[in-house]
């Protein structure tokens, strides 16, 4: 599906996205939470998580983002959270062919799939907060 990033794969099942993607088992996926509720973030960056758009936050080794619905599917409403993941083969560009390949539905508007830019990457501690992306 086309999520406010790029075009993704999502599932509540990470086996599954890391078999399609052969994924190492020590790299994590991004969890995407549809709204701040039972996040424990440092009470410091409350805020500019809940500003920020387009981004991806680290803590603890965990990866989040906070994205709004961006289809209007009853799947996409029921979900309150997923992991993600690009929709292409590691350091790859998006291809139609190898997504259809990979999943089992497609979500997808009037305005189609395409590879638009990666969220930002921002590792917080409760001392300090880095951009690595």
């Amino acid at each position: 599906m086309q999520t406010d990033t790029t075009v993704g794969f999502i599932s509540q099942d990470h086996q599954k996205l890391r078999e399609i993607k052969s994924r190492p088992f020590q790299k994590p996926f991004i969890k995407i939470l549809h709204s701040f509720i039972g996040l424990r973030v440092p009470k410091k960056y409350k805020s500019d998580i809940r500003r920020t758009t387009k981004t991806t936050f680290i803590i603890n080794n965990q990866a989040f983002r906070i994205a709004p619905h961006t289809q209007n599917s009853q799947l996409m409403r029921d979900m309150s959270w997923h992991y993600s993941t690009s929709a292409n083969a590691s350091n790859k560009k998006f291809d139609r062919e190898y997504c259809e390949q990979n999943t089992d539905i497609i979500i997808e508007d009037f305005s189609g799939l395409q590879e638009l830019s990666a969220s930002r990457l921002i590792k917080l501690t409760n001392h300090k907060k880095r951009q690595l992306r």
